[in-house]
């Protein structure tokens, strides 16, 4: 018998801001934003904001441990935006951010959109994140939406 592989093992659902776990996760991916970004470059949502019609949002679970959440913004009919991605700690480096990236982009596929863009920081401590988004195909590109050029960010984005 084969063993389970992470695709297996991780389930993912649509939405989950009522969950202590999700409200959790939101909060630390704030402070982490605002722990290596200055203000005017955080561009991470809030539960409230999180709320906000045309964004999706997703959380993976493993058994009943929270394991990573993600959403996605129709920011046109054929251009998306991945939002609020985020790995709970106990979690990384364990493909569990893989398994989300790939439903994200699936979901924003099955949306319509021809277009997936993404804003990060560029500082180290957001160098895993970049690295997942590249291996995903995302390159470099300017501001899109209401980005602007900004030394601490860093916009990417991939065709669908």
């Amino acid at each position: 018998m084969a063993t389970p592989g992470i695709n297996d093992i991780v389930r993912i659902q649509e939405g989950g801001l009522e969950h202590p776990a999700v409200i959790a996760l939101v909060r630390q991916h704030l402070a982490s934003a605002a722990e290596h970004s200055p203000p005017e470059s955080v561009h991470a949502l809030g539960v409230e904001r999180l709320r906000q019609p045309g964004l999706r949002l997703f959380t993976a679970w493993v058994g009943d441990e929270l394991a990573a959440m993600g959403a996605v913004k129709r920011l046109a009919a054929d251009h998306a935006e991945l939002k609020s991605m985020r790995t709970v700690d106990a979690f990384q480096r364990r493909g569990i951010a893989a398994v989300m990236l790939r439903h994200l982009l699936q979901v924003a596929a099955d949306m319509g959109c021809k277009r997936v863009s993404l804003e990060t920081g560029s500082m180290a401590a957001f160098a895993p994140a970049r690295a997942l988004y590249a291996r995903f195909g995302f390159v470099v590109c300017p501001p899109f939406g209401d980005y602007r050029a900004d030394p601490c960010s860093v916009c990417m984005t991939r065709m669908l």
